[in-house]
């Protein structure tokens, strides 16, 4: 076999180069990928798309199953394709709908299973079993009824009124009016403002719901705190009624003793400056006592008899 080094550089550079534009397209469409990506795909036929945007949460009962893949016009509708888990039990009548995910318009899909079996992969929720946040063909629909309603002379005869009740309006009615029309332009003057504290309100809104199952987390463990705590509520009180008599025990005692500590306090002082006057000398003294205590040690340690001398003691006189 060839060794590496000795191979064409141009062939291998070539050759290195697809191996990794295959690598970069596998790592772009992971999610497509059996192995990796899994889960199943869906579509979904729509009225209205409701703000629902690619990447949105897919949602069984509230928990996260997956994210929607596409979303395309099909005719007069609106299809939507989705990826789910596979653990997610869909049955054959599965509904799905758009539902607002926060106060600032998020929204994900929810998905309601229903009906028997399993939802075939690849099947496709009609728009009879969808149902959208807002309708807009409804919505003008239901305009065009009630304009059909509307009373046209009486509600000329109503601007006409309301044009003489505002002619001669009394000023106090003209200041609010005036103070109202200052604040709509403050308001729209500070929109810049307004828009950067809504968009850090919607990444705040964000942050909660990406976080709400460690929320629910943290307030069921203060649960079980606080449950603990009510369990011990006895053993506190008791240690804290213990406390305040040991602090009164205390108090009384020092208050009965204090004539007697005062003389006793007074004559330690007086022995605290007679040991520093002689600091240097009990320096000397124990320095000393050292090598006395070793002779002294030696002096018991032969038997049961004390074996020492005198030196330069005088002789005992010979009697001949």
């Amino acid at each position: 076999m060839k060794p590496f080094r000795e191979r064409n550089p141009v062939v291998v550079g070539a050759v290195s180069i697809v191996v990794l534009a295959m690598l970069l397209v596998a790592a772009l469409r992971a999610d497509d990928l059996p192995l990796i990506g899994g889960g199943d795909t869906y579509h979904a036929m729509f009225t209205e798309a409701g703000g629902l945007k690619v990447n949105d949460e897919v949602r069984v009962a509230g928990v996260r199953v997956g994210k929607v893949d596409d979303i395309e016009l099909a005719g007069n509708e609106v299809k939507v394709s989705f990826k789910v888990d596979d653990a997610a039990e869909l049955g054959s009548d599965t509904r799905a709908a758009i539902k607002v995910k926060t106060v600032l318009g998020a929204m994900f899909l929810a998905l309601e299973p229903a009906g028997g079996g399993r939802l075939d992969e690849g099947a496709t929720i009609p728009a009879a079993r969808t149902t959208s946040p807002f309708d807009v063909v409804e919505a003008f629909e239901g305009l065009a009824a009630t304009s059909e309603q509307i009373d046209t002379d009486q509600l000329a005869e109503s601007l006409t009124t309301l044009a003489d009740l505002t002619r001669n309006t009394p000023e106090e009615f003209r200041g609010a009016l005036d103070g109202l029309s200052r604040l709509s332009a403050n308001i729209a003057a500070k929109d810049e403002q307004l828009n950067t504290l809504l968009v850090n309100l919607e990444r705040v809104s964000t942050v909660l719901d990406e976080r709400d199952r460690d929320i629910i987390r943290l307030m069921e463990d203060s649960d079980v705190l606080f449950r603990a705590l009510v369990a011990r509520r006895e053993a506190v009180h008791d240690l804290l009624v213990s406390s305040t008599t040991l602090s009164k025990e205390l108090t009384r005692l020092i208050e009965e003793s204090r004539a007697d500590l005062k003389p006793a306090l007074a004559h330690l002082e007086n022995v605290i400056a007679v040991l520093n006057k002689n600091e240097d000398n009990l320096d000397s003294s124990l320095r000393l006592m050292a090598p006395f205590y070793r002779v002294f040690a030696n002096t018991l340690g032969t038997g049961p008899w004390f074996d020492t001398w005198i030196s330069n003691f005088p002789p005992v006189p010979q009697v001949g």
